[in-house]
């Protein structure tokens, strides 16, 4: 299905010739009618320090370890015999033998004027005598210029190409034809797939494999390579030019660590989401969940428009497909005014937020952003499209960061409420556990309050201290608060009062918190499972947001009008 439904995008796509390749090509080797060198032009495509040269569509070739030549583009040793510094010299040779045959073989085939002159100049060829530019550098591709024109444009010869580049060297024998996975035709399979996929994050720079198979573990039925899902060669290189394509373009993907999500519709669309899953705008957002959830619109225009998705990591040389989704574009709008929905919460300090772009969001259960696994995006990309719940490996990564870090970050907070909503079966307000819930009388959510409220205390009792109770107990707090409560709770008593002695209104105003978050409680839990540890951390951070808030309100107060110590 996968790769139908790329094979089918490719029809949308402005192609190059069969068998040709989106190639940076360094050097242009002018030529005049008979082959005679004019000198070398230099092309410039990015402009950094290794800049390999403008891109053309120029032939190409599935080439492995063994010796294969690209027709008129290639690299410096195939095309001129100048060796690399590590090279091999017979091996050269035989790259630039293998280069001048299939010259040979064009120029018999096309009678092309360009090519016959590219022909001569090889068959005069002496590398020592050629007009090298100072910084010539073998690696990078080199072609040809016939009186102005590039050979590897002319029709005749991307026509010759296309049928020369698959008559037999990667296809299967012609008398043991396989049915092609993605069109349905019997016709011979390729043993491997002439194109990979590029621009994976930590894959090989050739690119990977998209079917590949390298060992007897993953053969059946005698089939080897390629040929364990046997495609014809039109459809592999459709297939692989497809996703090549919604990989470049900044709008059909998001990468996040080692994962890249693609998007397509069978059909052009206005719909467009990578934008606004990598970096939300507020108003967008605001919208999007008001036409699907509060407005007439996602009533009356109902999109049924197919939507394709489906997530690509790198696994050594090939392609590991780590998810795919098909649905409809109104069907995705929807799921994603959910995933933003019920992300909603309020900034540190109490103001409202931003929506999060999924980046964010995954590296919230990581220390660094290279310790990002392939999952964790994934999970979060495929309930944004297809809904559903969030797994709870998201709410153990979370919380177990929270305890690593003795604190919660909003992006974490965010994370932990849309693990805790997505598994809900009734109904969700959008407005759930946006800010601090004072009618939430769940033990766990009232420890969280209670540890932000008990931090504050001792802030304010001892200003600049280097430790904090939350840098000392949250771990302990947050999974068994009873083992802790009661010496915290003592130690708050000489805070209070100092503050009453220093700041009387200030521990008013406290102890006024402490005895409303105490008074639901019966007894303090011994332990608190996973879900109560994430309840917890929502209680910590919507608490402290609130008293940010309200230390903000209470400052602009006072600018205002008569100083007052009385908000905490």
């Amino acid at each position: 299905m996968l790769l139908e439904r790329l094979s089918q995008y490719a029809d949308r796509l402005d192609l190059a010739p069969p068998m040709y390749l989106k190639t940076p090509i360094r050097w242009l080797i002018d030529l005049d009618p008979v082959g005679n060198c004019q000198g070398f032009a230099q092309t410039t495509g990015t402009g950094k320090k290794n800049d390999r040269g403008k891109e053309f569509f120029a032939p190409h070739v599935g080439r492995s370890s063994a010796v294969q030549a690209k027709l008129l583009a290639d690299n410096g040793e195939y095309v001129l015999g100048i060796a690399r510094e590590k090279s091999k010299p017979e091996r050269v040779r035989q790259c630039h033998e293998a280069f001048v045959e299939e010259v040979r073989k064009c120029a018999e085939a096309t009678r092309e004027p360009t090519v016959l002159g590219v022909l001569k100049f090889l068959q005069n060829l002496d590398p020592t005598r050629v007009p090298l530019p100072p910084d010539f550098d073998p690696s990078m591709v080199v072609t040809f210029r016939v009186d102005g024109t590039l050979p590897i444009h002319l029709g005749t010869v991307s026509a010759y190409w296309a049928s020369a580049a698959t008559s037999d060297k990667d296809s299967a024998d012609e008398s043991d034809t396989m049915e092609c996975l993605v069109c349905g035709r019997r016709r011979p399979a390729v043993k491997r797939l002439p194109f990979k996929i590029k621009r994976i994050p930590g894959g090989q720079t050739a690119g990977n494999a998209l079917i590949s198979a390298n060992a007897p573990a993953f053969e059946s039925y005698g089939l080897e390579a390629s040929l364990i899902a046997p495609t014809c060669a039109d459809c592999g290189e459709r297939f692989s030019k497809a996703a090549n394509a919604l990989i470049e373009d900044q709008a059909t993907h998001i990468s996040v660590g080692p994962l890249v999500y693609l998007f397509w519709t069978k059909e052009e669309s206005r719909f467009s989401v990578a934008s606004l899953l990598s970096n939300p705008e507020p108003e967008e957002v605001h919208a999007l969940i008001e036409s699907v959830f509060h407005g007439r619109e996602a009533a009356t225009s109902i999109d049924a428009t197919p939507f394709y998705a489906t997530a690509f990591s790198a696994s050594g040389a090939r392609v590991a497909v780590r998810d795919w989704l098909d649905t409809t574009v109104d069907a995705a709008r929807r799921n994603i005014a959910r995933y933003f929905a019920i992300q909603r919460i309020v900034e540190s300090d109490g103001k409202e937020g931003r929506p999060s772009g999924v980046f964010a969001l995954a590296t919230a259960t990581v220390r660094e952003a290279s310790d990002l696994v392939p999952n964790v995006p994934k999970a979060l990309l495929h309930a944004a499209l297809k809904g559903g719940p969030l797994p709870s490996s998201l709410l153990y990564q979370a919380v177990r960061r929270n305890r690593a870090e003795q604190a919660i970050t909003r992006p974490r907070a965010a994370l932990v409420k849309m693990v805790l909503l997505s598994q809900e079966t009734c109904p969700i307000s959008e407005d759930t556990m946006v800010q601090l819930d004072k009618e939430n009388h769940e033990p766990a959510y009232l420890c969280g309050r209670l540890l932000a409220v008990l931090e504050r205390i001792q802030q304010l009792a001892i200003p600049g201290a280097g430790s904090t109770i939350t840098d000392r107990f949250y771990g302990t707090f947050s999974s068994a608060p009873a083992s802790v409560v009661g010496v915290l709770l003592r130690k708050s008593q000489a805070h209070l009062a100092k503050l009453r002695r220093d700041k009387p209104g200030a521990e008013r105003a406290l102890q006024g918190k402490l005895e409303e978050i105490q008074a639901p409680v019966q007894a303090f839990p011994r332990t608190l499972t996973l879900e109560q540890q994430g309840l917890f951390g929502l209680g910590y951070y919507h608490q402290r947001a609130q008293d940010r808030a309200d230390a903000i309100a209470h400052k602009q107060q006072r600018e205002e009008g008569p100083a007052s110590d009385v908000p905490a």
